[in-house]
């Protein structure tokens, strides 16, 4: 279903705005109608539209280039279409690169096309405008435990983890591996009244079932073969603090009986001992998978499920959420340069668009790993895409198959079809994955595929 939205639309030729506006209509959207530039910038005043769709050139000392640089200072949020006749594409262009525009259209004006972009336009404002909310609710938002964020999505998650970090709960992370679990985990910890006692990690994958009860719990000397003395667990000497329990849903059942007593009673007994000791440890729970799921597959306890479920935080893998790429680099660059004592200060924006085409499979911890190597191999203060090795990230994997070795260097117009047809292949034709992947939007996708004729 479409996005509905407030749609303030610039047209000199009232007949043709009229028309705009009924097609708008038809779609659910609000629409004002105004002639001038003047006029639509008192319009703004009063209410500040979702999206403006405005003619590039309008009568008066105002034209559609200004209505844009008005609106970007007056309503960041606004979303702004422009209108532009055939021999002004480049303007449209460059006010696109230089000055915000969201996109432009050439008339005549196929009204299907215009709602398709007015529709994408409105989902981008409402997106940004709630992370405008999120911001001014958190007031300045700055990192919090190596949490860098700027998406709406991501600051949800730091301020819900500012509202859950006082709480009694145990809380659940949700997430794929490398989206910073730990982080989350360790700024709950950091933000409770907790924050003056220990907070401990354990993986529950990383150790066999009689291991991982020994490291939880503890063991009494004799327990088992190499027991030559008590040794006190995970949750005893994180008594007072936090227990972070990564990739739960990997925990052996018969664990997850043991963990049950311990988080409704408080009590830990040691392995080879029948005496329960007393602990309060606050648990924060994470897992890359569905719990749910492995709870209908008999794979995970009903019972540890809802005990562990009283609140959840769930992290949206890199790819979507990819305006968090360029500040993450950034971040990354002056770790890098205090951990190996560097000194490169910024990165070209050719480089930071590949970056954020790319997909992260391994998502921030990947990410993280590619700027570490990048700046440790620079031999100068700014990066650029040929310090980028990956092949996956640089897009020739995919992009310029073996067939064009020994017939010449595919052009630049050639590299954009291969890249959107294997974009396409590798989403079995779902076009809005591959414009995420490539980075564009999805309207801007559409046009590609009109201009290369791909099917």
């Amino acid at each position: 279903m479409s996005e509905t939205a407030f749609i303030l639309i610039v047209e000199d030729e009232k007949p043709h705005g009229e028309a705009v506006a009924e097609g708008l209509r038809r779609a659910g959207h609000a629409c004002v109608l105004v002639e001038t530039g003047e006029e639509a910038i008192e319009s703004i005043r009063r209410r500040r539209p979702d999206v403006i769709v405005t003619d590039y050139r309008l009568p008066g000392d105002i034209s559609g280039l200004d209505v844009l640089k008005k609106a970007r200072e007056m309503s960041p949020s606004t979303a702004v279409i422009l209108i532009t006749a055939y021999g002004d594409e480049k303007l449209a262009r460059d006010s696109l690169k230089q000055h915000g525009a969201f996109d432009y259209l050439t008339k005549p004006i196929n009204l299907d096309t215009l709602r398709e972009v007015v529709a994408d336009a409105a989902r981008s404002s409402r997106a940004e405008r709630d992370a405008d909310a999120i911001r001014r609710q958190m007031g300045e938002v700055k990192p919090l435990e190596g949490i860098i964020a700027t998406s709406a999505s991501m600051l949800n998650v730091i301020a819900r983890v500012r509202r859950l970090a006082n709480s009694k709960l145990t809380v659940l992370i949700y997430g794929e591996s490398g989206t910073g679990k730990d982080l989350v985990a360790r700024a709950i910890h950091t933000l409770s009244d907790r924050r003056g006692k220990r907070l401990l990690a354990a993986n529950c994958a990383g150790f066999s079932e009689g291991v991982l009860e020994s490291e939880l719990f503890g063991h009494v000397k004799g327990a088992f073969t190499g027991a030559v003395n008590d040794r006190r667990g995970l949750f005893e000497e994180a008594d007072g603090g936090t227990l972070f329990l990564d990739e739960i849903g990997d925990m052996p059942p018969t664990m997850q009986a043991k963990l049950l007593r311990t988080l409704e009673d408080g009590e830990i007994v040691r392995v080879g001992s029948n005496r329960a000791i007393h602990v309060d440890v606050r648990v924060v729970a994470a897992t890359n998978k569905v719990l749910k799921d492995l709870v209908a597959q008999g794979k995970f306890r009903d019972d540890v499920f809802w005990r562990l479920n009283q609140a959840t935080i769930h992290l949206d893998p890199l790819r979507d959420r990819r305006e968090d790429i360029p500040p993450l680099v950034q971040h990354f660059i002056q770790e890098a340069n205090e951990r190996h004592g560097t000194q490169v200060k910024k990165i070209t924006p050719e480089a930071i668009r590949l970056l954020v085409r790319y997909n992260w499979p391994g998502n921030v911890r990947q990410l993280a790993n590619v700027i570490n190597n990048m700046v440790v191999l620079a031999d100068r203060e700014q990066l650029d895409v040929d310090d980028i090795t990956d092949p996956a990230i640089r897009g020739t994997t995919d992009i310029v198959p073996t067939s064009h070795v020994g017939i010449g260097t595919p052009t630049l117009h050639e590299l954009e079809k291969l890249a959107i047809q294997a974009a396409l292949r590798q989403h079995q034709g779902n076009r809005e994955r591959a414009a995420k992947q490539l980075g564009i939007g999805a309207r801007t996708l559409y046009r590609k595929l009109k201009e290369f004729d791909i099917p």
